[in-house]
């Protein structure tokens, strides 16, 4: 890596690692939401057009359901009912969890 783009890339990691500030416009979070849904509906046809499967359109909705119930899971069901003190701050805080608990035990 040159010393030009090491230094691009080191702007570029201080750009995504400083914080942001929350979503407080309920307008703005139901777009997020709906933007989501589009992705996700997008994608899904776009792999189905392009496989023309059952197989893979069965395995695909299984991947969308397993992984939002999974994401339920880590911020929504640790917090409430195994140790309310862990406040979800994401996937990446979930692990942080998990494998800091893993320690104490």
């Amino acid at each position: 890596m040159t010393v030009d783009n090491r230094s691009r890339f080191h702007s570029l990691l201080l750009h995504f690692s400083m914080p942001m500030a929350d979503l407080k416009s309920r307008q703005l979070i139901y777009l997020k939401g709906f933007l989501f849904l589009m992705i996700l509906l997008f994608a899904a046809g776009l792999i189905l057009f392009e496989t023309r499967s059952w197989q893979i359109a069965i395995l695909l909705l299984l991947v969308v359901w397993s992984s939002a119930r999974l994401y339920y899971f880590m911020f929504y069901v640790i917090e409430k009912y195994v140790d309310p003190e862990y406040k979800f701050a994401g996937i990446g805080s979930f692990l942080q969890y998990l494998f800091s608990r893993n320690k104490k035990s």
